[in-house]
């Protein structure tokens, strides 16, 4: 017999598949399913530390409970008293007010800045974001502190206008019920800007030199300049850094506490302060977690939204 009649079962021939199978394409390297086991201990991490939370606290929010007794069922009773109650209401309202001093009026500050520095480069600019950043770094509880002697009677703020002459617009800033809100919402522009400088600047390197070059030799001024090519190439910096300080506007309770404690009066309250002064002051801790599912609802769909209109995502 010849060799080929003792050729070993199941060997073909070179270059040929067996009749009726079906080559699967791997990709190489490690098993897909390897990938999960990498991100499985962050994973852990997250889900005991955010999402067991969340859930529990949602859970926790459809109870009449003061954190000691037995807890009655509510429903929904909770998230409708959250919005039927004016004092909760309101908060809602200076939490949205907040985001206008938070998110907006830093980044349109940091955008004239870094529209003016992209058309002369200067020299510094790591020193000049360092400083720029260092509010973010600084503790709450000392910005606090600086902003209250700030807006004290002989503090800065005061001294200045009884220096020109404007010793009829002094006040206590943070006593004030018509000004409480805006001065506390000023000290968020001053923590915020420096994070929203430090993302366009960084974003605006990336930008090529040519561009401007050719919007100049086009005859563009310095307002043609950043709309067509400074902001379209900040596009996601501008999504991030209204993400990041929309998120802390949302969220602010230390410096509320710190520095008005919700005062005078409910003209400072918001959210998340109340979410504590519902916890720890009144015993409704239902609300307080009613409250604080409400914000975190009202916090991704403002995220989702401005990931969707800024970057132009789907």
């Amino acid at each position: 017999m010849s060799a080929r009649q003792y050729s070993l079962p199941g060997r073909e021939k070179s270059g040929r598949s067996a009749p009726g199978r079906k080559e699967r394409a791997r990709p190489p390297g490690e098993p897909r399913r390897i990938g999960y086991l990498y991100v499985l201990p962050a994973f852990v991490v997250y889900a005991l530390f955010l999402l067991w939370p969340l859930v529990h606290g949602a859970y926790l929010s459809l109870f009449h409970w003061d954190g000691l007794t037995l807890g009655t069922w509510a429903g929904l009773g909770n998230y409708t008293h959250a919005f039927a109650d004016p004092s909760l209401r309101g908060s809602f309202w200076h939490a949205f007010v907040l985001l206008f001093f938070y998110a907006v009026l830093p980044c349109c500050i940091a955008f004239v800045l870094v529209s003016v520095m992209s058309r002369s480069r200067p020299r510094g600019m790591t020193f000049f974001r360092t400083v720029l950043f260092l509010p973010q770094v600084v503790a709450m509880v000392a910005v606090a502190v600086a902003w209250q002697w700030i807006y004290s009677d002989h503090g800065p703020v005061n001294g200045t206008l009884r220096f020109f002459g404007l010793g009829g617009l002094t006040r206590g800033w943070l006593g004030d019920f018509g000004w409480a809100l805006p001065s506390v919402g000023l000290i968020g522009t001053w923590v915020e800007i420096g994070l929203a400088m430090v993302l366009f600047l960084a974003g605006v390197q990336k930008i090529p030199v040519e561009l401007y070059e050719a919007a100049r030799i086009d005859g563009a001024g310095a307002v043609r300049e950043f709309f067509a090519v400074t902001l379209p190439g900040l596009r996601r910096e501008l999504a991030v850094a209204l993400t990041l300080t929309t998120v802390a506007a949302l969220r602010n309770f230390d410096l509320i506490y710190l520095t008005t404690s919700g005062g005078p009066g409910d003209a400072t309250k918001v959210p998340a302060y109340e979410v504590y002064n519902r916890a720890f002051n009144t015993g409704e801790v239902g609300l307080a977690c009613a409250i604080g599912i409400t914000i975190a609802i009202i916090v991704f769909v403002l995220t989702a939204g401005i990931t969707r209109v800024v970057e132009g995502r789907p």
